[in-house]
């Protein structure tokens, strides 16, 4: 049984695990989440780590074929936080025990490399002993640089699928997938903790596009990954796609805490969009990490990614005390730590 070979070795071939994802019967399934649980549970116990994220831009100048706010979207309302915006989502997260800022955006050249240093500095400055993590694409080494030496600790930059001719039919000729991996093992050689990742069920992903995915996770070794299904954007040639699945989310959940045992996995809000108990049952999965939305109110709508985005209406102070009692319900605890990774 390809399961208990997963469960007893750590890592499948291509062909295994492609066989696994098309053939997992119910008795494999509930073998895989019941060890991807005592894994998360054996490095960090009952906790969820909580991310405060703060999506701050969302002008890109990529043109990625399944995004909401990709640079031709003509009908996405665009906006920038300023300093003073960023810091008062800080505050607002600080607050609420929050102690990870994540810093999310798509790659608008109006943030600078001299200003986000300076956004990094003034954060950590004010915010003494929290993390910041990034999430703002694709950079040259010298700028990754410049941002840890102004403090940044983590950086997420997902690398959607680790097939070439899939990668093409999501992204623009102008965009590689060999760029974007030379990108995170940069990242991982300046010193940051690392995060990849992929969407379940993109248009044209196949069974060995996901295997393919969990080889190079494994050879990656990341300190955090971060999947959630594919939701199509009405605004988008995907638009009349089916979205992903949410069993085969959670199944891949638990196969990446198994062959990642250390890393951080987030219960993704995509999964909480296409299921009322989706983060819940993510962290059934064998996922640790939550990311609430500091974002302001305002702006959260605007920053589309794909349709019917939870949370959107609601304050930070909501948010983080409805995710607190949702995670509670099954028997976990939300801890006001910065959540640093044990795979180090």
């Amino acid at each position: 049984m390809l399961a208990e070979k997963l469960i007893a070795q750590g890592y499948l071939s291509k062909e295994e695990y492609s066989s696994l994802l098309r053939c997992c019967t119910e008795e494999e399934r509930l073998m895989l989440k019941a060890r991807a649980v005592e894994l998360r549970k054996q490095y960090y116990g009952e906790k969820v780590f909580t991310r405060g994220l703060i999506e701050f831009t969302n002008y890109c100048k990529n043109n990625c074929y399944y995004c909401g706010i990709r640079r031709e979207n003509a009908d996405c309302s665009r906006y920038r936080l300023t300093v003073e915006d960023i810091l008062e989502c800080c505050k607002e997260g600080w607050k609420l025990g929050f102690r990870t800022f994540v810093l999310q955006g798509g790659e608008d050249p109006y943030f600078t490399d001299d200003k986000m240093a300076e956004i990094i500095r003034v954060i950590k400055n004010t915010y003494q002993g929290c993390a910041i993590t990034l999430s703002i694409g694709e950079k040259e080494k010298e700028s990754y640089r410049m941002y840890k030496e102004a403090g940044a600790d983590r950086y997420l930059l997902r690398h959607e699928t680790a097939n070439e001719s899939h990668y093409q039919m999501l992204h623009p000729a102008n965009m590689s997938l060999a760029k974007r991996m030379k990108c995170l093992y940069t990242l991982k050689e300046l010193g940051y903790e690392i995060g990849a990742g992929f969407m379940v069920g993109s248009p044209g992903q196949t069974d060995e596009h996901l295997a393919e995915d969990l080889i190079f996770l494994k050879e990656l070794s990341p300190h955090m990954v971060g999947i959630g299904p594919f939701i199509p954007h009405h605004d988008t040639a995907f638009a009349n796609e089916a979205q992903g699945s949410l069993e085969k989310t959670l199944l891949l959940l638990s196969i990446l805490r198994i062959i990642l045992p250390k890393a951080n996995l987030p219960a993704t809000t995509a999964l909480g969009t296409i299921h009322p108990r989706g983060r819940e049952l993510g962290i059934e999965a064998g996922a640790n990490v939550v990311m609430p939305n500091l974002s302001p109110v305002q702006v959260r709508k605007k920053y589309e990614l794909y349709d019917n985005k939870i949370c959107t209406g609601e304050e930070a102070a909501e948010c983080a005390g409805c995710l607190q009692a949702r995670i509670a319900s099954i028997g976990y605890k939300i801890v006001n730590e910065r959540g640093d990774s044990v795979a180090k």
